[in-house]
C-alpha cells in the first residue's frame, strides 16, 4: 500500500455504530445552529434538525436490545439532549 493511500485511511474514523450515530448527532447540531456547517457558517434549519432527531429515534427503536451498554447510553443521552435543545431553539 502506498504511503499516500495509507495516510488517507488513517485519517478516517473507524466505521462502527458509534461513528454512525455521532455523524447524525453532528448533523443535528449543525441544523440546530449550534455547530458550523461544512462551509464554516452557522445555519439553522429546524425542519432538518427534527429529521435528524427523528432518525436517531427510529434507530433507537429498531436497535433496542441489540446494542451494548455504551452504545445504548450514547444514543439515549444524545436523543435527550437534542430533543431538549430542539424545544429550546423552537421557542
Amino acid at each position: 500500500m502506498s504511503d499516500k493511500k495509507k495516510g488517507k485511511d488513517e485519517e478516517l474514523p473507524k466505521l462502527d455504530f458509534s461513528t454512525f450515530v455521532l455523524s447524525l448527532i453532528g448533523s443535528a447540531y449543525v441544523h440546530l445552529g449550534d455547530a458550523p456547517s461544512p462551509d464554516g457558517n452557522p445555519e439553522r434549519n429546524l425542519e432538518l434538525a427534527k429529521q435528524d432527531i427523528d432518525l436517531l429515534g427510529i434507530l433507537e427503536e429498531k436497535t433496542k436490545g441489540n446494542l451494548n451498554g455504551e452504545e445504548e447510553t450514547m444514543l439515549h443521552q444524545a436523543l435527550y439532549d437534542l430533543r431538549s435543545r430542539y424545544v429550546e431553539v423552537s421557542k
